[in-house]
């Protein structure tokens, strides 16, 4: 008997762990990507114990590493170059790890590369669904050469990210489901360190709807993330990314740091610059379609969980298809159930807390997280709020794929 065919569009995270965990069961993966290559590293993630579990479970996560400089001191500075000792990501409770991107993927990569068919440069244009599988119309880009073909796949995984063509063609236009947070972004990594500072500290750069932050490693040069509060998103892709982000920490002087910021961004050979969308479904399958990661929950940065969760939620698919047996449509159902609870606390926190950490809303929220970081430093408030603190990250420990 022929195993059953998965198509998986997307050589992300989620795409590469839902591609081992389903040849894992006895499926026959295919992994399509729109790149004509594998991805550049990428920038910053933190992967908490949430995705340390589920890549413990599937045998990666020695491979993923851990860049984190335990040595590294993260500094609030203002514009003028005072500091103070401050609280950087990988300083928060539930010690996440501090990783590019390609770390996960290049761990995942190597494990599912030898054993899978990829095609490179490939998309589907058109999704045909009926009770026994999907149709799919494949288009590929070889240079000036174009061609298409029509296949049948058991299931197809969309973990395209939050612009998702798997989404479009299976449920409908990106404008029903993709919520924005009114924030852009840009992220790059650093090509010189800051000035005053050593390589391996970080620094923010705090202020009322807008913030930067360093996020240093102990053998890589460190990322840069720029963050800013904007009531007319289009607007900032109407010029080039480094004057949308001049104009966002303007009027004021921006001081020899920012300044240095600013022209690292702009010297960049590869960079983000994107707005902040979460993604919010009432289901994030059919009955042979389903959505994983960011085309499914896309939660932003801010939530710290996009890896872990696209992690566990491949891992989950793959336990609860094999529990399942041939019933895919109440596998789907049954994996749905058990992670959108999850998921919503993770998003809930993404757009409230989360955002708020890296980007001060108001006055008060730098003020209360400038209280909150000398409470911890002094001996006796560091006994009263470290509690307290710890129990706002409990949920990014849970193995929400353990079943």
């Amino acid at each position: 008997m022929n195993a059953p065919r998965a198509l998986i569009v997307g050589m992300g995270i989620g795409g590469l762990a839902a591609a081992m965990r389903l040849r894992e069961i006895g499926w026959e993966p295919v992994l399509v990507e729109r790149s004509a290559n594998r991805r550049p590293p990428g920038y910053f993630v933190g992967l908490f114990e949430t995705g340390r579990a589920t890549a413990q479970r599937m045998g990666v996560l020695d491979a993923i590493g851990d860049r984190t400089d335990v040595g590294s001191i993260t500094y609030d500075i203002d514009r003028s170059g005072r500091r103070r000792p401050g609280m950087g990501y990988g300083d928060l409770p539930g010690g996440p790890r501090m990783l590019l991107r390609g770390d996960i993927e290049a761990a995942l990569h190597d494990a599912v590369a030898p054993r899978t068919e990829i095609r490179y440069g490939t998309t589907p244009i058109s999704l045909d669904e009926d009770p026994g599988g999907v149709d799919v119309t494949l288009r590929t880009t070889a240079g000036d050469e174009v061609t298409e073909t029509t296949e049948r796949f058991g299931l197809v995984v969309g973990a395209d990210g939050l612009r998702s063509t798997v989404r479009r063609l299976a449920f409908g236009p990106d404008a029903r489901f993709m919520r924005p947070l009114g924030h852009i972004i840009g992220a790059t990594i650093l090509k010189e360190p800051v000035p005053g500072h050593r390589p391996q500290d970080g620094v923010v750069l705090a202020e009322p709807g807008r913030s930067v932050w360093t996020f240093p490693f102990s053998d890589h040069r460190p990322g840069l993330l720029f963050n800013y509060r904007t009531d007319d998103e289009d607007a900032q892709f109407r010029r080039p990314p480094v004057e949308s982000l001049r104009r966002a920490f303007g009027p004021e002087p921006a001081w020899p740091v920012l300044e240095h910021l600013l022209g690292q961004f702009e010297q960049a050979d590869d960079y983000l610059f994107d707005s902040v969308h979460q993604v919010e479904m009432p289901a994030w399958h059919t009955d042979r379609v389903v959505l994983l990661g960011d085309s499914a929950w896309c939660m932003t940065l801010y939530s710290g969980m996009g890896a872990s969760t696209a992690l566990a939620g491949a891992d989950l698919l793959g336990t609860l298809l094999q529990r399942n047996g041939g019933n895919i449509t109440r596998a789907l159902r049954e994996w749905d159930q058990r992670l959108r609870p999850f998921i919503a606390l993770q998003q809930r926190n993404g757009r409230t807390q989360g955002l708020t950490m890296f980007v001060p809303q108001r006055r008060r929220d730098k003020a209360v997280r400038t209280f909150t970081q000398t409470l911890l430093r002094h001996p006796f408030g560091g006994r009263v709020m470290k509690p307290l603190v710890t129990r706002r990250f409990k949920e990014k420990s849970v193995d929400i794929a353990a079943v």
